[in-house]
């Protein structure tokens, strides 16, 4: 008898149909997943399929953490984004561009676009922490992030869609502090990604390069009576892995789903360099095309300092590692000065972009997700280096909801909420911008539609003025110029080698904002193709 034929007798591996056919009308279902990474696509897809042949289950609540698959070849949450299927999501972000190949909206987007499911959105390390209180069944996450942000039921409660009428987090006031207080309500159902699985279901992660919440989700759902269903990609023999290799325990696991073949990240199939730290890493790595991008990126990384711990999120900023690599900030291709990392645990290394973001290049250590929010929480991080959507003239940042698309808050709260410095980078202006960079200068060939720093943003993700009560220093960087945020508002630092400070800073910020005394001009090198 073959390993999968012996662990099929313990009645734990079953195919993706057989487990989507657990899950029952109206229950609350959790799942793992952080853009193409860690993603249970095939059981996610499962669901999706019985739905559309049975129209079962239905009424669904979806908890996901972080946002699950990406805009490409990895469904994800997209996998369940079905009306009628889906009642409620509560998740830490969303997937919102266009497919590259055919120019489609998620759907899951467009369901929240037409207010067809109550949409909800918590700080990721918020909805990591919740896990933890739901697995030892206490009644709320109770922190002070979040506070002042979307996220607070004064300003709207994580609320994204007319639909989302309860209120799912609650002011309250402990010790004279005030405080959120994110009530727990028990999980049905549990979908997580591993690498493989034995016949009792002890999982191990050896090929992929993050766990996430997978324990405490596990964790969550099992104190709740639920069923956790694991989707891996080989059986293996029991007792054939060292014990520090499984790391979510056979106890917490009902059904196995086997596949086989499945990427493990956003156009990623097998690449050891995300695994382990590999020879000469630098050399490997893409190099950033010419642009405005580039020299946001380029400017962020000059605020990197050997020897504190940086993390970076998604978006512009998080392109800064791969320019200083571009731009031999590393001696003899080593990173050894550096400690470089995201909200999702991968320690050393290169931050990648783009949807490769989340899991470092060449990586030392890895943390699981919910302990690297306690790194986070706790002020380990001293830079954040974080992108923005909007900024308006009372220093609210807004990364959660605008043009019409909701991508939530995702672990923004958390980072800028506990770094000593963070620097927020980003266009000045968006939508049709085109510029050219060379000769060591910056041409803007077309303005962009929309305008990035407005008089009042549309969502807060972050209050930086309350950061800077709390003794915080703010640097705002975009393709022409760089602002220092103060307690009186904004202050114009810098700006681009041919750029004209009125007309094309000044002019295409919605509210006055101050020169500084001796405004500098940004480096030439900057500018480079």
């Amino acid at each position: 008898m073959d390993d999968v034929a012996a662990a099929a007798v313990g009645g734990k591996v079953c195919d993706a149909a057989t487990a989507a056919a657990l899950i029952e009308d109206g229950q609350s279902v959790a799942s793992t997943g952080v853009i193409g990474w860690i993603t249970p696509d095939a059981v996610l897809r499962a669901i999706g399929e019985r739905f559309e042949r049975l129209g079962s289950p239905r009424d669904l609540t979806f908890f996901f953490p972080c946002a699950t698959g990406d805009a490409m070849d990895i469904g994800g949450m997209d996998g369940v984004a079905r009306e009628g299927l889906m009642r409620r999501i509560v998740a830490g972000s969303y997937i919102n561009p266009r497919h590259p190949r055919t120019g489609a909206r998620p759907a899951l987007t467009e369901l929240i676009r037409d207010d067809l499911v109550e949409a909800y959105s918590w700080p990721i390390g918020a909805a990591m922490h919740w896990l933890r209180e739901v697995a030892r069944r206490s009644p709320g996450y109770l922190t002070r992030i979040g506070l002042g942000t979307f996220a607070d039921p004064r300003h709207g409660g994580g609320r994204l869609t007319g639909r989302a009428k309860d209120d799912l987090v609650e002011v309250v006031e402990l010790r004279g502090e005030e405080l959120l207080l994110y009530p727990t309500w028990p999980l049905d159902v549990g979908i997580i990604r591993a690498s493989s699985s034995d016949a009792h279901g002890n999982l191990s992660f050896e090929d992929l390069p993050l766990t996430s919440a997978a324990l405490a989700l596990a964790l969550a759902v099992k104190a709740s009576g639920g069923t956790v269903i694991a989707q891996v990609s080989r059986i293996v023999p029991r007792g054939s892995r060292p014990a520090r290799e499984v790391q979510v325990p056979g106890v917490l696991v009902d059904r196995v789903v086997v596949a086989a073949g499945e990427l493990i990240g956003t156009e990623v199939r097998n690449d050891p360099g995300y695994l382990r730290p590999v020879p000469h890493p630098v050399g490997r790595l893409p190099r950033l095309r010419p642009g405005p991008g580039k020299v946001i990126a380029r400017r962020v990384a000059r605020e990197i300092r050997p020897g504190e711990t940086t993390i970076l999120g998604f978006g512009a900023a998080s392109s800064a590692i791969l320019a200083m690599a571009e731009d031999g900030a590393f001696r003899d291709d080593r990173l050894d000065d550096y400690t470089f990392t995201t909200e999702h645990g991968s320690f050393g290394g290169v931050v990648m972009g783009g949807w490769q973001f989340s899991a470092n290049y060449s990586p030392e250590a890895l943390v699981d997700g919910t302990y690297q929010f306690d790194f986070i929480d706790g002020g380990g991080c001293a830079l954040a280096a974080l992108s923005f959507a909007q900024l308006d003239a009372a220093g609210n940042v807004n990364v959660s909801r605008f043009a019409g698309t909701s991508p939530g808050g995702g672990g923004f709260v958390d980072i800028a909420h506990n770094a000593q410095r963070i620097v927020l980078g980003g266009t000045l202006t968006t939508q049709g911008l085109d510029v050219s960079c060379e000769g060591g200068r910056l041409d803007i060939l077309r303005e962009g539609e929309i305008q990035k720093l407005v008089p009042e943003a549309d969502h807060v993700t972050y209050a930086v003025r309350a950061g800077l009560e709390r003794g915080q220093r703010a640097l705002v960087v975009t393709e022409r110029a760089v602002f220092e945020m103060t307690a009186e508002g904004l202050v114009l630092t810098e700006v681009a080698p041919g750029v004209d400070v009125r007309r094309d800073v000044l002019g295409q910020i919605g509210f006055p904002v101050r020169p500084a005394a001796g405004v500098t001009t940004m480096a030439a090198d900057l500018f480079r193709p």
